[in-house]
């Protein structure tokens, strides 16, 4: 799961979907493009939204996304488009790119919807983006299945 900062939209998707998968299956985690944030823990008002919703994200520390991510993960889903066009930079080959792709096309597919950054905005904005990737993580979680 990967955003800008790793504070608020990909601990947030990070957290959502390591409730909803067998974690001795699947290996769960988040990065931002930029390095703003390192170390540090998630926004508070993702952390209170995460909790509202019965996930901890509280104990997650932010780090930047590397190319070696393209190695870890199967699956690299990004918050936004200027996050996918940062991400796919770093892809040294097709197969790198390949595994990157928009979150909510799992909801919206070949649509490119964009989850909002939320930073700027009140605690609504936070609702919002949980509600809407918490609907990706279901999706995801049910094509993830047999390994989860």
């Amino acid at each position: 799961m990967v955003c800008l900062g790793n504070i608020c939209r990909s601990p947030l998707a990070e957290g959502i979907l390591r409730a909803k998968v067998a974690l001795e299956n699947v290996i769960v985690d988040s990065a931002g493009t930029a390095g703003y944030h390192v170390g540090e823990a998630p926004d508070p008002r993702s952390v209170d939204i995460a909790r509202k919703n019965h996930i901890d994200i509280s104990t997650q520390r932010c780090r930047k996304f590397t190319v070696s991510d393209f190695d870890e993960f199967d699956y690299i889903f990004v918050m936004d488009n200027s996050n996918y066009e940062n991400v796919t930079a770093l892809a040294r080959n097709a197969e790198d790119r390949n595994k990157v792709d928009r979150i909510l096309n799992l909801a919206y597919p070949g649509k490119n919807l964009e989850v909002p950054d939320p930073y700027y905005g009140g605690k609504r904005g936070f609702s919002d983006v949980f509600d809407m990737l918490d609907n990706a993580c279901n999706i995801l979680t049910e094509r993830l299945a047999p390994q989860s």
